[in-house]
């Protein structure tokens, strides 16, 4: 988790950064961008193609591409990649049967050229909901322990009441 923050930290020697925001459909990565931008939610509809906001921390300006996800539109998800600093994914606690959907594009993203360098951080989302899987459940069945080349944090939360933003990096907060 060190890692992580230090690479956070590390951001500030740079004027503007950009970030993407990755996921399945439906697992709440706009949600989770406009808690980021206005700490509020806000009604969201499937994102096609992609949204771009900019958020400025302690005079850090970050740019937050929230990337679509549905099946047609993850082909694509390599266009954004270019000088990209900082993956969120955002992954469904509830979605037991799409995790290995996640996974497969999860390493994919690791093993592509312009994202060598990025730090990835996981929401496990979705937490408010009966039957999800806990972050540690779901950092299993990714295999996160077995990334080396990225450093990364999975952080349990809850979109849409904004449960686990008091955790967020404090660079997003």
């Amino acid at each position: 988790m060190g890692l992580i923050f230090a690479k956070l930290w590390s951001f500030f020697c740079n004027q503007e950064h950009k970030v993407i925001i990755v996921g399945l459909d439906n697992a709440g990565k706009t949600t989770i961008l406009y808690q980021f931008l206005m700490n509020e939610v806000v009604h969201t509809s499937p994102t096609i193609g992609s949204n771009v906001e900019e958020i400025v921390v302690k005079n850090t300006h970050f740019l937050m591409w929230d990337i679509g996800g549905q099946e047609s539109l993850r082909s694509s998800w390599n266009t954004y990649y270019s000088n990209t600093e900082f993956i969120i994914l955002v992954v469904d606690s509830t979605d037991r049967e799409r995790l290995a959907i996640s996974k497969e594009e999860l390493y994919r993203m690791l093993a592509h050229e312009d994202l060598r360098k990025a730090a990835v951080l996981i929401f496990a989302n979705k937490q408010d909901m009966k039957d999800c899987m806990s972050a540690a459940e779901i950092s299993k069945y990714l295999t996160l322990s077995s990334i080396k080349d990225h450093p990364w944090h999975i952080q349990s939360c809850c979109a849409l009441t904004g449960e686990g933003r008091n955790m967020y990096p404090d660079v997003f907060s």
